[in-house]
């Protein structure tokens, strides 16, 4: 399988110049938020992001300021949102670590939250990154819009493929298109090499989104228990869209009413994965998912940069063969 640590090595050295840039950027006169942002910077996951970013502006030249800006940009607004999220969920985790509304409660994530969403726009003002700015603004706009759309599709327990790849499209898709079109547009590419790199990065977070839903009816690899976080939720993702739309009948209605008590038992998840394999929800899903995979490639094949071009090759393939 890929490793992430490979893919690093080819912009190894602007990684660690993002590294140190990132830190005087999160940096801050008020001591409690000091001490939130070492924690925050303590715990960052696998910057699969920034990595994307810089990997873009690579693939059309020599990444510059305006590209560190733009990766900073997107991981603290990206930040900002995993906070929110882990409020609303009331989620006690991440990425291994305590939640930082764990730590300090709700009310000092929220605003934390808050201020790392003006931090970000003020570090774009700050360097005249006005165009990314507002393609980084634009991104955070539709996750929104993707977020309550799938809430309201939870409360009804109906959804049809077209609604599921529009929410994913909007949820997940676009701060990764962000991070593609951001990536161009920082070395000064034209508005139709953006848009092609826009178009890669949509393209690539469907299939990332889809790996994320398939994730889910896996077995954790601590406890050895099903995850399931979206049947708890209510969440209709693809592999159980697709068994709702090729069932009938009885078994149909009988997964409908099981998905919305409030039984969060290992028995209701396995009933419920049973279901979605004797339907086949999991390899449709999986097909799907390298579909847009590889229609994610064409969108860069003609680009000349045979070095960075594998690159990315790579990290699509880690994107949909990642195991968390």
């Amino acid at each position: 399988m890929p490793s992430i640590d490979n893919i690093r090595l080819h912009i190894n050295q602007e990684l660690k110049e993002f590294d140190d840039y990132f830190s005087k950027v999160m940096k801050t006169k008020v001591p409690l938020l000091n001490i939130i942002m070492k924690y925050l910077l303590h715990r960052k996951g696998k910057q699969m992001r920034p990595i994307l970013v810089f990997l873009s502006a690579k693939l059309h030249g020599q990444p510059a300021q305006s590209t560190f800006t733009a990766a900073a940009l997107i991981e603290i607004l990206h930040t900002a949102s995993l906070i929110h999220d882990d409020v609303v969920d009331e989620s006690n985790e991440r990425r291994g670590f305590f939640s930082i509304n764990a730590v300090w409660k709700s009310k000092i994530a929220v605003l934390v939250g808050d201020y790392l969403l003006a931090k970000g726009l003020l570090l774009a003002i700050g360097n005249k990154e006005y165009e990314i700015l507002n393609l980084v603004s634009d991104a955070v706009r539709q996750m929104s819009e993707g977020e309550l759309m799938q809430i309201k599709n939870s409360w009804k327990l109906k959804i049809s493929e077209e609604e599921y790849f529009e929410i994913i499209r909007q949820k997940t898709a676009t701060l990764i298109s962000c991070c593609s079109s951001c990536g161009a547009k920082s070395v000064g590419c034209s508005d139709e090499v953006v848009y092609r790199m826009h178009i890669f990065g949509e393209k690539l977070g469907i299939a990332f989104q889809i790996k994320d839903d398939l994730l889910d009816y896996q077995l954790n690899s601590f406890t050895g228990k099903p995850l399931g976080n979206d049947i708890q939720e209510k969440k209709l993702t693809l592999p159980l869209i697709h068994a709702l739309q090729v069932s009938h009948g009885v078994q149909k209605n009988h997964i409908l009413r099981l998905m919305n008590n409030a039984d969060k038992s290992p028995k209701k998840f396995h009933e419920v994965l049973s279901f979605i394999k004797n339907h086949e929800g999991i390899s449709y899903s999986v097909q799907k998912m390298n579909e847009y995979a590889a229609s994610a490639l064409q969108e860069i094949d003609s680009f000349t940069n045979m070095e960075t071009k594998s690159i990315l090759h790579e990290f699509v393939s880690y994107t949909i063969q990642r195991d968390k």
